[in-house]
């Protein structure tokens, strides 16, 4: 398993190659995913999506912009989020900072709409810069049982001042806005619809019978409706 020493200096050299002359903004960005109150949105998450951008990636997709975007997808990750959403300031976190680094406006515009797509997950008509960096924001729901275990103990490790009742009805109201849908929409992504659906379900239903609130849902349908 990769250190966080060593997965920084890989992701540094991978921003250098991404784009090299500007070392300044990678080394800030990669200190923002190693804040301590990250868990699961860490290094070791942008890591994952940068490689599942390279998995999933063809000749329809900007890859350079939405690599650029996977950078800067939670360069803001406060908890609980400020006056505007975390995905919001990270757009204009990505604005800011790309616009006094010679950027074009139309690539600044086109990245900051992939971070705050991030929000929803929800790319609508032909996008495939979204539908990429969605799909690869979002693989990590059909990962196998222990890194699936270890990404939701991480995730709830982020929310310390949340009761176990108060997090587990919000965390329900996450799976069910994915349930019973096809998550994924690139050709690569596609694959991974049917085991990110069992995850989503199992966990789904074991939150229902820790919350002991099985009288408020139809836990024989998926998505689970009240």
């Amino acid at each position: 398993m990769t250190d966080d020493h060593e997965l920084s200096a890989q992701l540094t050299a991978r921003f250098a190659e991404l784009l090299s002359g500007h070392a300044d903004i990678g080394a800030d960005l990669l200190a923002r995913y190693a804040e301590p109150q990250r868990h699961y949105h860490d290094q070791r998450h942008l890591a994952q999506v940068l490689d599942r951008i390279d998995e999933f990636g063809t000749a329809a997709h900007d890859l350079f912009l939405v690599r650029m975007a996977a950078w800067f997808h939670d360069a803001v990750y406060a908890i609980p989020a400020g006056q505007v959403s975390n995905e919001e300031a990270s757009a204009r976190l990505a604005i800011r900072t790309l616009g006094r680094s010679g950027f074009e406006q139309e690539e600044i515009g086109e990245i900051a709409r992939l971070v705050r797509l991030t929000e929803s997950h929800r790319p609508s008509g032909s996008d495939p810069n979204g539908e990429l960096l969605c799909d690869a924001d979002l693989a990590i729901l059909a990962a196998g049982p222990d890194d699936y275990r270890r990404y939701v103990a991480d995730v709830r490790a982020e929310y310390p001042k949340l009761d176990d009742h108060e997090f587990g009805r919000g965390r329900l109201a996450v799976l069910c806005h994915f349930g019973g849908q096809n998550i994924f929409r690139t050709t690569g992504g596609r694959q991974l619809n049917e085991a990110a659906q069992s995850n989503l379900k199992t966990e789904a239903l074991d939150l229902i019978d820790q919350l002991g609130i099985a009288d408020e849902f139809d836990t024989d349908g998926w998505p689970l409706n009240a």
